[in-house]
């Protein structure tokens, strides 16, 4: 049995398809999702469709991502939640042009399977799964503004602004970096840095390598580090702009 981490999905469906093809996934692997499953390309109600199906066949664990709270708030019509222009710019737009031929049956599916979604996944090795970050200094079980588990980025920018040779030991190493054995994030894509696969600083692992945008869709064995990746999504969905 193996355990996979998945990064940012943004309604690519095609890449889910892909990257599990790639990595030879089996019913006895378990897959861990990242969160922000929607907006961006055009199949969002699709992707929580092939998710609620997935994990009736094999073990899944999904995070909540912050595009899938943003969902979750339109499709309960918790509209003052929303900044609709703001979410529009960055994938929205597409996701509620999906929704116009959704019955009711399927939307309230989707919000069953969104009000189910994890904050955040802790193994039994003490690496710690989570879609964006935490601030408490004594780890996640001590955040007081839960939403920050899917909002955060000073996380990974702490991670990428340390110093690599500052030993664990010193009184100036953070402490955020000091609880967990490994943290999967997705949220800030390395794209950002000029990258395109897995980025690991300090800590933490950042498998978001942009397949909101220009990029690909990620799958990593936790255990070994291998990875697979989909086609850019914009080969995938030629006639679509994605969050581009």
């Amino acid at each position: 049995m193996r355990k996979f981490v998945l990064g940012d999905v943004h309604g690519g469906l095609k890449a889910i398809h892909q990257v599990l093809e790639r990595a030879n996934v089996t019913q006895k692997d378990i897959l861990i999702f990242l969160g922000d499953f929607v907006d961006g390309w055009s199949e969002s109600p699709a992707v929580l469709d092939f998710l609620i199906e997935l994990q009736k066949k094999q073990p899944c664990v999904f995070i909540r991502g912050n595009h899938d709270e943003l969902l979750l708030d339109w499709l309960l019509g918790n509209n003052e939640n929303i900044d609709e222009k703001l979410w529009f710019q960055h994938g929205g737009e597409a996701t509620v042009k999906s929704y116009q031929n959704i019955n009711s049956v399927t939307k309230e599916k989707h919000i069953d399977f969104l009000k189910s979604l994890q904050d955040y996944y802790l193994d039994d090795e003490n690496r710690l799964f989570i879609h964006a970050g935490f601030t408490n200094m004594k780890g996640v079980e001590y955040e007081y503004f839960k939403p920050l588990f899917y909002w955060d980025r000073t996380l990974w920018e702490t991670a990428l602004a340390l110093d690599p040779s500052l030993s664990k030991e010193a009184i100036t190493y953070p402490n955020r970096l000091n609880i967990y054995k490994e943290i999967y994030i997705g949220h800030t894509p390395v794209t950002k840095i000029n990258e395109t696969i897995p980025v690991n600083k300090a800590c933490v692992w950042n498998v978001d390598t942009g397949a909101a945008f220009k990029g690909k869709l990620t799958i990593m064995d936790v255990n070994t580090k291998e990875f697979w990746q989909s086609d850019s999504l914009p080969e995938l969905y030629p006639t679509e702009k994605g969050r581009n």
